[in-house]
């Protein structure tokens, strides 16, 4: 009975990743807009698609979260190669988040002050899944949330190492963590 139950479990744990593995998020269409734009930190891409979507008007603001605290915002429109001016109108920097959990709280509170409706969510495909997961129970149910995932190459490691997070992250919302 254990051993079925065992096999069974690692059976649709299997199923599950192919899905995950197989379907990762894709880049948003052209031409949805939003009010706001929320970049999570943390791969290549990112911030570079944001700030794109944002000059293409595409949004009011932007929300880079998980910013390292010693960066200021000219040094990200050099960077970024990003007008000056955009930067300073419509530009965040969010210092306080670390993980995608506190990336997700950062973002709702940006998005709560803001008394936004609609965001586009950017960060990598691997990472979009469990990003929007937190950042919908961050927000609950009254905000629109596009997905705008960035395009990556992960590698098979990273895809089971993401795909574990995921279902931790599950399993504590159920449990109230």
């Amino acid at each position: 009975m254990i051993v079925r139950a065992a096999a069974a479990a690692l059976l649709l744990w299997i199923a599950g990743f192919m899905a995950f593995a197989l379907f990762l998020p894709q880049p948003a269409p052209d031409g949805v807009v939003t009010e706001g734009i929320v970049v999570m930190t943390g791969g290549r891409g990112r911030v570079e698609r944001g700030l794109r979507l944002l000059e293409a008007k595409q949004a009011k603001r932007l929300l880079i979260s998980g910013a390292d605290r010693r960066v200021r915002p000219h040094e990200l429109a050099v960077q970024f190669k990003a007008p000056m001016a955009l930067v300073e109108c419509c530009v965040d920097l969010g210092h306080e988040s670390v993980d995608t959990r506190s990336n997700a709280a950062e973002a709702a509170g940006w998005i709560a002050r803001r008394r936004y409706t609609s965001i586009r969510l950017v960060t990598s495909d691997w990472h979009m899944v469990r990003a929007r997961f937190d950042l919908r129970n961050a927000t609950g149910d009254g905000l629109e949330i596009v997905t705008d995932a960035v395009p990556t190459e992960p590698g098979l490691i990273d895809l089971v190492r993401e795909y574990n997070k995921y279902l931790l992250r599950r399993i504590a919302a159920l449990i109230g963590i």
